[in-house]
């Protein structure tokens, strides 16, 4: 059976709650799911599964100094995340407070991991985002987000 992580830093709760949706989804169509939060977890986890999923919320346009650590960490081990699956939501305060940047950095990593990212040409393009709160969008934009990346580790199968 296909393994995801799903892996995130929340200070408000606003990102966990993201987490948990998400996790939820990928549950649903099969795929066996390792939610945690970054605090305290090994790098060296990354390379268990056929997926990583990480949520950040959002600090002066990028992901929080958490996540920024172990994806820094994770270079002791790179290119054998080649061909997994990537993917990255976020959380901010305000409309336009940098959501989609942060996205974008947490991406930017995974891919020069040599991960496979999906974009979604509905909804939230780079992955969810949630701002002030987890509302009605953004839990529709988290399951879909769910839905999607296991039908993805699907297609790829395990590495």
């Amino acid at each position: 059976m296909a393994k995801v992580l799903v892996v995130y830093y929340s200070r408000s709760g606003t990102t966990e709650k993201m987490a948990r949706i998400i996790s939820e989804n990928i549950s649903k169509e099969g795929i066996e799911v390792n939610l945690k939060n970054v605090t305290g977890l090994d790098a060296d986890e990354l390379l268990k599964y056929d997926g990583v999923l990480i949520g950040s919320p959002t600090y002066y346009g990028t992901m929080s100094c958490e996540i920024k650590k172990l994806l820094d960490e994770s270079v002791k081990f790179h290119g054998k995340l080649d061909g997994k699956a990537g993917g990255a939501f976020s959380s901010s305060a305000n409309v336009a407070g940098g959501n989609e940047t942060t996205i974008v950095d947490i991406l930017c990593a995974l891919l020069i991991h040599g991960c496979i990212v999906q974009g979604d040409p509905r909804g939230d393009h780079y992955g969810p985002v949630a701002v002030g709160s987890v509302d009605e969008r953004s839990t529709k934009e988290c399951a879909r987000f769910g839905q999607r990346f296991a039908r993805l580790v699907k297609k790829i199968g395990p590495k």
